[in-house]
């Protein structure tokens, strides 16, 4: 189980998080909101890659507030950017066999996964002769390869072409079954949201509503969401 208590941050003396109270359960949690509420920082702030202005960050009861992103990964933490990191030199079958827990299982699974034809992909080098989106995938496809305790996904459907994109729902949906742990996504795409087990809905650096997919969808207008679409 993970926990925010208190989560602030603040930058250049504008608060762009202010007193953020959550728990993550085994579950599919969307959090959702308009540009500027504070979504993907948020999302850093769990990894590691921001540090909170204060606050405290649980992970199964033990304080991780101050551990860096490598201690994270180590106890089950895994993130997905919202811009893929290139890796010059490294090629795609080299990086899912680092993340992939089973050693046993095909790696060619996780690109179909995301659509990509293994046999087209594996040996490719991860670098700028892949397309944004292709490196998207390759990138979704390592991290559900280490079948981490909390994946948070950084709006996953950035980049993927109209094409792939109900294969990547689909994803997400068998996913959350075969690992039994808990998935963060930062989305404004309406599938991508009505994907949840529980929507957060991020309003100004503050949680403005909370709860079940079943209570909150019916409230929540993705079309009223300002400014989405854009980067935060």
């Amino acid at each position: 189980m993970l926990q925010l208590i208190d989560i602030c941050y603040a930058i250049n003396g504008k608060q762009i998080l202010d007193k953020i109270n959550l728990t993550f359960g085994d579950e599919i949690t969307v959090i959702t909101g308009a540009n500027g509420a504070g979504k993907s920082t948020l999302a850093k702030i769990v990894m590691g890659i921001i540090k909170p202005t204060s606050g405290i960050i649980l992970f199964n009861g033990q304080d991780i507030t101050n551990f860096s992103i490598t201690e994270r990964a180590k106890m089950g933490i895994a993130f997905a950017f919202q811009q893929p990191v290139e890796f010059k030199g490294l090629r795609v079958m080299d990086m899912l066999r680092l993340a992939s827990k089973d050693k046993h299982t095909s790696l060619n699974i996780y690109l179909k996964a995301v659509g990509l034809c293994a046999k087209d992909y594996l040996t490719r080098e991860l670098s700028g002769e892949l397309s944004g989106g292709e490196l998207k995938r390759i990138e979704i496809a390592t991290v559900l390869a280490r079948k981490a305790n909390v994946t948070i996904f950084d709006e996953p459907e950035a980049g993927i072409d109209l094409w792939s994109f109900p294969n990547l729902v689909e994803t997400f949906k068998s996913f959350n079954d075969v690992v039994k742990g808990t998935m963060i996504l930062i989305s404004h795409q309406e599938k991508m949201i009505e994907l949840a087990d529980k929507i957060i809905v991020l309003n100004g650096g503050k949680v403005e509503k909370q709860g079940k997919k079943s209570e909150i969808l019916p409230t929540f207008s993705i079309k009223s969401c300002n400014g989405c679409g854009g980067k935060r």
